[in-house]
This record gives C-alpha cells, sequence and structure tokens, in this order.
C-alpha cells in the first residue's frame, strides 16, 4: 500500500508540474476582455470602499460576480501592487504592462493548486485497476490527464483568460467529498463556490435533492420508499446552519448596507440578450437558424414580407436583445421552465430512486447540460461544467467513456472561435489533437475488451469536424462573403456543435434510467 501510494504521488506530482510548465508557456499569448475585466475588478474592490463595489460603472466591465469572488479580487490585488500599482487605478482603462500581464497570469497558475488538489482527491474515488502496471490502463492516471490537461479548461484560463481552474477545483471537492461520505464538508464547499460565481446555480438542484435524500435521511427502506421518521431534523439544521452561514459571511456586508438589490441585478442582467456573444452551442442556437431559415423561405416564397420582418440582429454575430423573425420570440421566464422541465427527470431519479455519489455526479451532470441547452445568455465556456465531471464517469464506465468523448471533443472544438487570432491557431489546434487522442486511446485501452467506444455514425460526426475547421479557418476568410458575411463561420461552427452537444444529453438520460450506476464496480 505505500508503495503504491508513493507511485501515485510520484506520477501524479509529473503531471501536475509538466502542466504548469506549459501554462507558463502560454503568458505572453492573446487575452481577451476578460482580462481587462479581472484587472478593472481588481481596481474596484482596492481603490474603493466596500459600499461603493456594486455601483461603480467608470469602466463598461462592471462588477457583477457574488461577494466572496470580490473579496478574492480584493486578496489578489494587495499583491498585485507589487507588480505595478498603476493596474489599480480605476481610470487606467485596458492597462496590460508586462508586469501585468505577468502577475494576471500567475495569479490563474498559482489558484490552479485547489484545482490539482481537487483532482487528487477524486483520483482516490476511482477504483484502480489490481495488478495494472501500465499507466494507459489505470483509471486514476487516465483520470488524472483527462482533468489536468483539459484542453477546454486550458485555453479558457491560459489563453482567453479566467479564474475557472480555481472554481472548479472547488467544485471537484466538493464531489470528491460526497464520494468519501464527508457530506458537511461537500455542502460547506458547494455554498462558498456558489458566493464565487452564480453560475454553479445551474447544479444546485442536485445538491439540494441529493443531500435531503442521501444525508438527511438517516437510513433508507428495503424498497425505497420514502419514510418521513428516517428523516434527520438534525442532519437539515447542520446543513442549513453551514449554507446560511456561508451566504451571510458574504451578502452580510451589502444586506447592511442596504445593497442587497443592487447585488442582486448586477448579477442576473437578464437585458443582455437570450443568447451570447459567441453563440453557445445549445438548444437556442438551433433554435435560432430555423427561425432564420424559415424568414429566408417565407421571404422567398412571397409569405413574408421583408420589410416587415424585424432586424435580425443575430446576424452581426454579437446577440444581445433580439425579437426572432417568424418563430415566437423566448423570455427569460421561457429559458427558465424549459430548463426545469429539462432536468426535472434526473432530480426525481436521484429523489426517487437514490443509488449514491455516482448518481448524484450524473445528476449534476445533466443539471449543468440541460441548464446549458436551455438557459439564458448562456456562455460557450459553461459545456466545461458538464465535461469536467463526466470525466469521473468515463474512466468506470465504457457508456460514459463513449458519452465524454462526444462531448469533450464537440466541447472543445466549440470553443475555437474564442481564439480567433492567428498566432493562437497552431497552439489551438495542436493541443486539441494532443488531448483529443489521448482521451480516445487512453480509454479504449480501459474498455478494450468490451468493444467499441462510439459507433459509425458518432465517428463520422467527429470526423465531420476536420473539414468544418479548414472551411471555418482557412477557407471562408479567402471568399467575398467574408466582408458582407462574417459571423457564418461562428454560426456555422455552434449549429454543429449543438448537435453533438444535444444528442451527448440524450445519451446521458438513456444512462441514467439504464440503471448502470447500480452496476459500477467501483466503490460509491
Amino acid at each position: 500500500m505505500a508503495v503504491q501510494k508513493k507511485e501515485f504521488c510520484s506520477w501524479f506530482s509529473a503531471l501536475a508540474i509538466g502542466v504548469s510548465l506549459l501554462k507558463c508557456l502560454l503568458i505572453n499569448t492573446y487575452h481577451s476582455t476578460d482580462f481587462e475585466v479581472h484587472r478593472n475588478w481588481l481596481a474596484i474592490t482596492h481603490s474603493l470602499p466596500v459600499s461603493k463595489w456594486y455601483f461603480e460603472e467608470y469602466s463598461e466591465w462592471t462588477l457583477d460576480y457574488p461577494p466572496l469572488f470580490a473579496w478574492f479580487e480584493y486578496g489578489l490585488s494587495h499583491i498585485a501592487k507589487y507588480f505595478d500599482n498603476k493596474m489599480l487605478v480605476l481610470q487606467n482603462l485596458n492597462h496590460a504592462s508586462p508586469a501585468t500581464v505577468l502577475f494576471q497570469r500567475l495569479s490563474v497558475i498559482f489558484t490552479d493548486l485547489v484545482f490539482i488538489y481537487a483532482v487528487k482527491e477524486c483520483c482516490k474515488c476511482v477504483q484502480d485497476k489490481k495488478g495494472t502496471k501500465i499507466t494507459l490502463e489505470n483509471p486514476r492516471f487516465v483520470l488524472a490527464v483527462l482533468l489536468l490537461w483539459n484542453f477546454g479548461l486550458l485555453i479558457v484560463d491560459h489563453i482567453h483568460f479566467q479564474y475557472n481552474g480555481f472554481l472548479f477545483g472547488i467544485l471537484l471537492l466538493s464531489v470528491a467529498r460526497h464520494f468519501q461520505g464527508r457530506h458537511l464538508e461537500g455542502a460547506f464547499l458547494f455554498s462558498v463556490l456558489l458566493n464565487l460565481k452564480h453560475i454553479y446555480l445551474y447544479i444546485a438542484p442536485a445538491y439540494g435533492i441529493y443531500l435531503l435524500r442521501s444525508f438527511c435521511f438517516i437510513q433508507d427502506s428495503p424498497d425505497r420508499s420514502i419514510k418521513w421518521r428516517n428523516f434527520s431534523i438534525v442532519r437539515l439544521l447542520e446543513l442549513a446552519v453551514i449554507v446560511c452561514s456561508v451566504f451571510a459571511v458574504s451578502f452580510g456586508p451589502f444586506i447592511a448596507l442596504g445593497q442587497f438589490p443592487q447585488v442582486v441585478s448586477r448579477l442576473f442582467p437578464f437585458k443582455r440578450g437570450l443568447c451570447h456573444a459567441y453563440w453557445a452551442p445549445n438548444f437556442w442556437a438551433l433554435y435560432n437558424a430555423a427561425d432564420k431559415a424559415l424568414a429566408i423561405l417565407g421571404v422567398k416564397l412571397k409569405l413574408l414580407d421583408m420589410q416587415r420582418l424585424p432586424k435580425a440582429s443575430m446576424t452581426g454575430g454579437l446577440v444581445q436583445e433580439f425579437r426572432h423573425s417568424v418563430l415566437p420570440s423566448v423570455s427569460p421566464l421561457a429559458t427558465l421552465i424549459c430548463t426545469l422541465i429539462s432536468v426535472l427527470p434526473a432530480i426525481l431519479h436521484i429523489w426517487l430512486r437514490p443509488t449514491g455519489a455516482r448518481a448524484f455526479l450524473r445528476c449534476i451532470i445533466i443539471c449543468a447540460m440541460g441548464s446549458f441547452m436551455f438557459g439564458w445568455h448562456v456562455h460557450e465556456k459553461a459545456i466545461l461544467m458538464a465535461v469536467l465531471p463526466l470525466s469521473l464517469l468515463a474512466v468506470e464506465n465504457q457508456r460514459d467513456a463513449g458519452i465524454f468523448l462526444i462531448l469533450a471533443t464537440t466541447a472543445n472544438f466549440s470553443l475555437f472561435p474564442l481564439l480567433f487570432t492567428t498566432p493562437e491557431l497552431p497552439i489551438k489546434i495542436l493541443l486539441m489533437l494532443l488531448f483529443t487522442i489521448y482521451s480516445f486511446t487512453s480509454l479504449r485501452m480501459l474498455f478494450r475488451a468490451t468493444g467499441p467506444l462510439i459507433n459509425s455514425v458518432e465517428s463520422a460526426y467527429l470526423i465531420g469536424f476536420v473539414p468544418l475547421e479548414i472551411l471555418c479557418e482557412f477557407v471562408y476568410p479567402l471568399t467575398l462573403w467574408q466582408q458582407t458575411l462574417p459571423f457564418i463561420p461562428l454560426m456555422l461552427t455552434s449549429l454543429y456543435c449543438a448537435l453533438g452537444v444535444t444528442y451527448s444529453f440524450l445519451r446521458l438520460y438513456v444512462s441514467l434510467f439504464s440503471g448502470q450506476d447500480f452496476t459500477s464496480k467501483a466503490k460509491t
């Protein structure tokens, strides 16, 4: 046991150090407007009193994350001043000196230590194959690579620029604690996560129902029926105290200042429109395309008057307020209803048939996918909320491995438009190829005794990304349409990826109700 533990620490450390060195090599690559967003938040929290944090509007990049993240930026600002104090001046918009870039990049790399620790804990929750010495046949090793070297996370955080690794680290650590039966710690970590970035409300229903059903019920009846006499009020109060305490620390100062409505208005800006500028590959991308196609068809058949149709703002690629031309326009309430309907079966499943932490993890993934598919103003980067947790299931079950390969490949390609500058083109193509080849190779070796992971139709779909990339990156820019219809590559990428994401979502539901979580050989 001691030898195995030493070997585990050895190769895990090598993987972690290796990916950290790669992140350092990406320091001078392109960075998006998110770089300026976080620089501005450093300046806001450092230069202004707390009472003005959520009112400041000097920059268009106002503070719109929960209070705990604001305090996180405040803490970073006290280190940032030793690199370049000018980055903390509110008036220095788009300040990106070499020292500022270095600090911002290093801050992401350093806070990724949370993610590295979380991955290590998740690896411990996966059952090793006894007697295997080949690393590509070791589920823990494969999982570590799939998480630590995840292509999407690398380019989003360390090129495009964000702190998703730090946040996903807290999420994965919370999941690991539930796998380990340490439910109060898991609940605390998720409460902290919600107060760092409220997008994780997507998966809050899975957490709430799982904890009520599997933690607050002290024991289950043999037929899995709900016996309320087994319900523990003490455990419910423990959860309530933990959750309320975290929210009190986070929002308490702003409630005391009478600023709670202002904070909430910043966190939920519904005027931003149905779709994000980069067209997340979800149901609404398909809906928008169908509306556009029907409008064009209607005009050609002389069923619609072009002059009376609302101007399609989505054709500019940047979508804010938008009215559909033919199909009914979508409201925030409609997206909420669609999202709830899409995740309700998974939530009911873990309530009526509690089968352990892996069913809970599957519910998390489905909630993330449902919110991504039907949510309001969804960012394309939110797909990582499903891809990363799915890695844990992929190394234990062949069916999940197939779903992971389809979803991860599709999700990674959908992130390509984030890096649109020429110097990053070979970087993103090479990194994705390496990650994709490793994913297919390692998972095939894990399950090689039980047949192929994906069928011929699925393979054909994934191969389709090759001509699509050639068309979008190399052929289309040479055409005359590039000047008049610059949004076409983005639209094609979004629509093609939306098909893969939708298919993966449906397959996850099939897996949920197939009962495979009962047959998993790994310990829950």
